[in-house]
């Protein structure tokens, strides 16, 4: 039967791993890093995950293809749910690894305790008050929460004389999140946002939050964007 059904562009796709959420039927699945329809059975055609995409990899086409089998998707769902639990998204992300942190000589030497810089608490985006005194004309940092356990030096040289807001954007309330950093665009007269993100695709997910949020905000404050290693260096900084 010729019907609508989603279509994904491998090329543009990144294995953020959005799309794998957003489908309630469970048609997509993030296999060998990228996004793949699994079974046209599985899926509706409605697009609920053209929205979440954030290269937009993903559109809608009609073409000769199976039907939708609601009974069929329904047992796949019941299946899914069965299997040992994991984060939906299967991306880089989840790839369990054994660091090795880099130590100088001068590590294990007795010297004084580094100094907090921390401005302001919260720090969880997702509790931080829109309007706080300590937002107004600051720059802001937007942090993927694994930052600063990934960058030794988060504090000294990122951190210092700014206030933070902190998120995953692959766990949390996308959305929430840009309407809540949207707020505070707007009411505090920021003098600059620097996203700080790990290297990792779906992590990727903050600077786009950061992105909407500046543009329904109606902002053209200075933007940086500076992703992390897993191995605490530096892979890349550019202004947004």
């Amino acid at each position: 039967m010729i019907r609508n059904i989603v279509k994904i562009d491998e090329e543009k796709c990144d294995g953020c791993g959005l799309c794998v959420n957003a489908c309630a039927e469970g048609a997509i699945e993030i296999i060998d890093g990228k996004a793949k329809l699994i079974s046209e059975t599985y899926c509706d055609g409605l697009g609920a995950c053209l929205g979440e995409c954030p290269q937009n990899a993903i559109t809608i086409e009609q073409r000769q293809a199976d039907a939708f089998d609601e009974e069929a998707t329904a047992q796949h769902l019941a299946q899914t749910k069965a299997a040992p639990p994991e984060l939906p998204c299967g991306c880089p992300g989840n790839l369990s690894r054994q660091l090795n942190p880099k130590t100088s000589p001068q590590e294990n030497s007795p010297t004084e305790t580094s100094p907090s810089h921390l401005r302001n608490w919260p720090v969880q985006l997702m509790l931080a008050p829109t309007q706080a005194t300590y937002f107004q004309h600051a720059d802001l940092l937007l942090v993927a929460d694994c930052v600063p356990f990934a960058f030794a030096d988060f504090h000294r040289k990122y951190l210092k004389e700014k206030s933070v807001v902190i998120g995953c954007p692959k766990l949390d309330d996308a959305q929430m999140y840009i309407e809540k950093l949207t707020e505070i665009i707007k009411h505090s007269s920021l003098k600059s946002i620097t996203v700080l993100h790990m290297e990792v695709p779906c992590c990727s997910g903050l600077t786009r939050i950061a992105q909407e949020a500046l543009a329904a905000g109606g902002s053209k404050i200075p933007a940086q964007d500076i992703t992390i290693g897993v191995q605490g260096d530096i892979i890349s900084q550019k202004n947004l």
